[in-house]
């Protein structure tokens, strides 16, 4: 299988590595100074791997070419953004990707969000990767639930340690904490997983917490506690 990327970022260098040594041809990375016109010529996958906001840009300045495949790794966009390309395809593979080098040793056996041309799956199978099918219009409600998953618990996570150096409290001890609360959403699920204040009603204990915490921390602590207990209910 040969491949070729448009854009050489992360995204793009964590994928050509994870599929070149699975044995693909990588043919290289176009950046925004290479003519992309004949980008999709002598190739079988074009993988469009840019930002989402010039995904299209990107994907109009390429002829189309009957056989290639043409996927992008967008997790919010649809196939409108590779519109005139009769063979298209999305790819969202739904990990952290820090670097290349890591980058691609997580990307095998990795979940991906996929949709558009069933050729796709070839690449998930050369990944030893799980596929998901995500509907055109759903895919913006997917890609917040993976951010909400992903993101916003690391900016969760950098609340709490925070608060913790305020009371001389080792980060590395709420680690441990958030791995088991993790283990038990995975054997139990959110609702059943769900312990403290919230979830036993102790509002006291809640208000001490608010009257603890520095103005700056209250409002997520108090969203928290409010989604919380809407788990709870």
């Amino acid at each position: 299988m040969r491949l070729r990327f448009v854009g050489a970022g992360r995204a793009a260098k964590s994928l050509g590595g994870a599929l070149q040594a699975t044995g693909a041809m990588l043919q290289g990375y176009l950046g925004r100074n290479d003519d992309l016109r004949n980008a999709a010529q002598d190739t079988d996958v074009l993988i469009v791997a840019t930002p989402d906001d010039v995904i299209s840009e990107v994907a109009n300045s390429v002829e189309p070419n009957a056989t290639a495949l043409v996927v992008h790794l967008s997790g919010v966009l649809g196939l409108d953004a590779l519109k005139g390309h009769p063979r298209c395809a999305a790819l969202h593979p739904l990990v952290s990707l820090p670097s290349p080098e890591i980058g691609a040793q997580r990307l095998l056996g990795a979940w991906f969000a996929i949709a558009g041309d069933p050729q796709v799956n070839v690449l998930v199978e050369a990944l030893g990767g799980r596929a998901f099918v995500v509907a055109e219009s759903a895919r913006p409600t997917y890609h917040a639930a993976a951010v909400i998953a992903s993101n916003h618990l690391v900016a969760l996570l950098g609340q709490a340690e925070r608060v913790a150096q305020q009371a001389d409290v080792p980060f590395a001890v709420l680690l441990d904490l958030a791995s088991e609360s993790l283990k038990n959403v995975a054997e139990l699920g959110p609702k059943a997983a769900l312990t403290g204040p919230a979830a036993r009603g102790d509002v006291a204990t809640i208000t001490r917490h608010l009257q603890a915490l520095p103005s700056t921390e209250r409002a997520t602590y108090t969203a928290l506690s409010q989604e919380a207990k809407r788990l709870a209910n």
